[in-house]
Formats: structure tokens, sequence, C-alpha cells
């Protein structure tokens, strides 16, 4: 389970004054749920995924990852609560100059420093999983964005964590590969039973994956349902949203 509960923050803003970018946001994802969290840009989304990681602190409001309690911790506690949670970035963030198995290897090495056999063992394994067996000594520069997301997949669940968040993973793919993507996701996530938070533009794709969605405007959260409740909800920023409609409030 991750619950957030009256999370605010703001930003000082270049003229003076501040702006507020996210707005006493109450969120619970229930164990073992896809969530797909929507919004326009600029909403407060990715925000919401590094405060869940605390490479952000809020101004007000608690963040709770399973037991433990995010917005509490210290410094030495989240090195601990962060071994708990994979990460995909939005640009991946590969290391452009390690392997595709240094770049998957990373965070087993540099989180539990396991036997090298054991580490060989559970990148072959990631390997298999996103189907790109064979590319262990591919380089980044060499691989397609379709790949370069996998390998990000990959690297992001090598150490089994019970929450996975990824943000837009299919940012920038042909409509069939993100389709490969989200259906990637949809099945390592039922396979290790993650709580996962999915951050995506990709509307169409998205909402053939997810349990529930949240939909984030102007830092508020607007809405929390299942999909189901969500194509249908006939709030009208929302149903603009989540059917494309040129008219509307947004």
């Amino acid at each position: 389970m991750i619950r957030v509960t009256g999370l605010s923050k703001s930003v000082h803003q270049a003229g003076g004054g501040r702006r507020a970018i996210l707005r006493d946001v109450t969120l619970t994802i229930p164990s073992g749920c896809l969530y797909g969290l929507i919004g326009p840009g600029a909403s407060g989304k990715s925000v919401l995924l590094k405060m869940i990681t605390a490479l952000m602190r809020p101004d007000h409001g608690t963040i709770q990852v399973g037991e433990d309690v995010v917005t509490q911790a210290s410094e030495l506690q989240l090195q601990e609560i962060r071994k708990r949670i994979g990460m995909l970035f939005q640009n991946n963030a590969l290391f452009d100059h390690l392997t595709v198995f240094d770049n998957i290897a990373f965070p087993l090495r540099r989180l539990y420093a396991p036997p090298e056999q054991e580490v060989s063992d559970r990148v072959a394994e990631r390997l298999a999983c996103v189907s790109l067996s064979g590319f262990e000594q591919r380089m980044p520069a060499g691989l397609s964005g379709g790949q370069k997301k996998r390998v990000g997949v990959a690297r992001a669940t090598v150490t089994r964590a019970p929450f996975v968040l990824y943000d837009e993973p299919a940012a920038g793919l042909d409509p069939v590969t993100s389709q490969k993507i989200f259906d990637l996701l949809r099945a390592e996530q039922r396979a290790s039973s993650a709580t996962v938070l999915m951050v995506s533009s990709d509307l169409d794709r998205l909402l053939t994956v997810t349990d529930r969605v949240g939909m984030m405007f102007r830092g508020e959260l607007i809405f929390d349902g299942t999909t189901e409740e969500a194509r249908s909800c006939e709030e009208p920023r929302v149903k603009q949203f989540v059917h494309g409609l040129t008219e509307g409030p947004l």
C-alpha cells in the first residue's frame, strides 16, 4: 500500500512569490494494484513520484510506503526504504558508459552487493523477461528507444522491490511499441504482485492495463477510481481528458 495524506508543495517563482504545485493531495494505492496517474502537463504527477521516493520533500502532509512513513524518515532510514522501491525514470536514465548488463546490475550491486554469480543470474533472468537475452554487452547508444525502455524496466525490477514507480514508460515510442511496453509492465506486475504507480500521457494504452486511475489537475487530485469509472466519469475535466475531447474546460 502507498498512502498519501494532505500533501502540499509550493516553489519560489522567478518574479517573486510562490506557486503551488501540489494542493492537499490525498490518495491510497492498495497493495498489489497497478495505479495509473494521468493529467495535463505540469499538473504535479512527476513531483508526486519524486516525493514518494523522497527525492523532493513536501511542505505539508505525509507519505506512507508499506509500513514506512517516508516523510518522517531520516536519511539513513530512507536508504532502507528506497531498497523497497524500483523506479523507471522518464528519460530511462541509463548510464551511457555502462553496458546493458552493468546498467541492470547497478542497483543490485549498490544496494545489496550479492555474489557476482547471483548478479549474473538475476540480470539474465530480467533480460529474458524483457526479451533482450544476448544484449548484455550492448551499450545504450546502440539501442532503439523501445529497447532502452526495456532495459529500464529490467533495472527497475531487478531487485524484486515490492513497490515500483514508472514515469512515462512509453514516452517517445510508436503506438505498437508503446502497447508492448504496457503489456510487459502489466505482466511484470502480475508476476510479482508489486504495488505499481505509473504516470503516463498515453491514455489509450495506459487504460488497457490499469486497475485504478487518478487524475491530477493544477496540483489537485480531482478523480480517483477504477479504470471503468474513469472511462464513464462525467466530471467535465476528467471526461475531456480521458476521451481526448477538444471542447471543454481544459
